[in-house]
């Protein structure tokens, strides 16, 4: 995971952990990263200083990253047990909820970015649910 400073053209900072540089860029450019303060989609990386990590620092990260992990998996799991699965209908049962057009529910299923970016463009809040290695098996 790389740990970038970010930038919003509202001028907040804020930070953001991402498999790769390729990873935020493909983010963005699906509009999946967004300012935690305004909302706004216009981010980019801000300038960062080098940093060595120690041992001690690095074991400190490792076991804040399991429990991030445990947390998200915890996270994906009450969506998983609390609402619908809708499979490849997300983008269209999304939207009807949101317009009122279907009972207001949890739902979850999968969706392309296209998809999922007419959904933002909409106003339908949408988030990903992470998917975890051992879910391939």
């Amino acid at each position: 995971m790389i740990h970038f400073s970010l930038h919003c053209d509202n001028d907040h900072d804020f930070e953001g952990w991402f498999r790769s540089n390729d990873d935020f860029d493909a983010q963005v450019e699906k509009r999946l990263v967004t300012c935690p303060v305004c909302g706004s989609y216009k981010v980019e990386k801000a300038l960062m200083a080098p940093s060595v990590t120690t041992g001690r620092q690095k074991e400190k990260i490792a076991v804040a990253m399991s429990k991030m992990v445990s947390e998200l998996k915890e996270m994906a799991q009450k969506v998983r047990e609390n609402a619908d699965y809708v499979g490849n209908d997300f983008a269209e049962e999304a939207r009807k909820i949101h317009f009122g057009e279907a009972k207001q529910r949890g739902i979850y299923g999968e969706a392309t970015g296209e998809e999922v970016k007419s959904l933002l463009d909409d106003g339908v809040d949408v988030m990903p649910l992470p998917v975890f290695p051992e879910e391939h098996n």
